[in-house]
């Protein structure tokens, strides 16, 4: 059965319905209505009269506005059920059937970047899924930090994890930060900003010093073997449709020098034979 207007009459313009979010998220992207009307097909005066709750917005145009203001997949269904409406975005365990063929398919993107370390990451640093190469990163750390679930943003920048094993830990650990920081500023979340501010907490305030290269920032990490220097990829699932996989990130760490391959291939071969 059909939803009319007036059985629907005031969602919209209620705190925290459709209205309010729209505004909300609008102005976190700096857009205007003008400009976010034409990004999703409708008019100014349509996209005023529903954050003002005068109107009730269809669910396509819902999915438009979402799609324009570039919101994640969890953020849509979250807009979509603010409008009253069902999520339409899936959200899988990791480990559940719908997700087998994107876990297969990692796993050989873990093994297939041996001897190098690669991981997959959920949206507050948790690892879901590592190769055996990640042992240079749990070289030394306190136990209570490998508990599962290991947080590998919490393990990269704390003293009794890599903290006081980073070389150039002011620096590497504020280009982690800024990425966090700037992933806060688009998609606002209270979780990520308390991990922020304790992160934040590991890492010395220093002067940035004259070489320093922005978002170019090699780790160099020290191991039994000898310093390492690592630079890191991380790849998004952009075209997702579940939620779970939308959140996750693949990063996978290369070399920054012959002698950071040597090592890490010589720990490789250790490791095999030790199997």
């Amino acid at each position: 059965m059909s939803i009319t207007m007036t059985e629907r009459s005031g969602v919209g313009g209620g705190i925290g319905g459709i209205g309010g979010e729209l505004k909300r998220w609008r102005h976190t992207r700096r857009v205007s209505q003008l400009e976010l009307a034409t990004l999703a097909g409708t008019t100014q005066r349509h996209l005023s009269f529903i954050e003002s709750g005068r109107s009730l917005p269809g669910r396509a145009i819902v999915i438009r506005l979402a799609e324009s203001l570039r919101l994640t997949l969890r953020e849509r269904n979250d807009l979509l059920t603010a409008a009253g409406y069902a999520p339409v975005f899936a959200e899988s365990g990791f480990d559940e059937a719908a997700l087998r063929p994107v876990r297969a398919a990692l796993e050989q993107i873990l093994d297939g970047h041996m001897p190098y370390p690669a991981l997959v990451i959920g949206p507050y640093g948790e690892v879901v899924a590592a190769n055996a190469a990640i042992e240079v990163f749990t070289e030394d750390a306190a136990p209570e930090l490998l508990e599962p679930p290991l947080n590998m943003l919490r393990l990269m920048l704390h003293p009794h994890g890599m903290g006081h094993r980073v070389r150039n830990l002011p620096e590497w650990g504020r280009h982690v930060i800024e990425n966090l920081r700037a992933r806060s500023r688009r998609s606002p979340d209270p979780r990520l900003d308390a991990l922020i501010d304790e992160l934040a907490g590991y890492v010395p305030q220093t002067p940035l010093g004259p070489d320093h290269l922005g978002f170019a920032v090699p780790m160099r990490l020290a191991s039994a073997d000898g310093e390492l220097r690592l630079i890191t990829t991380l790849t998004s699932f952009a075209t997702a449709t579940d939620v779970t996989l939308a959140e996750l990130r693949l990063e996978a760490f290369l070399p920054a020098d012959d002698a950071t391959t040597d090592l890490l291939r010589a720990r490789a071969r250790r490791h095999r034979a030790t199997e």
